[in-house]
């Protein structure tokens, strides 16, 4: 992956209410695809902490996904040897 040209300098923590965030400049929400009001994924990657745009209907997925393989576990056993 190539590293993005022209972001910011190291954001600051600020605390909000109990718990603590960063404000992103507009640069980093154009390239995030992201406005007030909308919602991000937060994962954990090999080299650190990766922000995205939530995609709801991945979570869906995920979610009955989840719900097969719970339901079929001892089939997907047998075929995984």
């Amino acid at each position: 992956m190539n590293k993005p040209a022209n972001l910011p300098k190291p954001l600051k923590l600020i605390k909000i209410g109990n718990s603590m965030g960063v404000i992103l400049p507009r640069e980093v929400l154009a390239r995030l695809g992201v406005e007030a009001g909308d919602t991000l994924s937060v994962t954990e990657v090999p080299h650190g902490i990766e922000m995205r745009r939530h995609d709801g209907g991945f979570e869906e997925q995920m979610s009955v996904a989840r719900e097969v393989m719970k339901r079929r576990r001892n089939a997907l056993r047998e075929l995984a040897k």
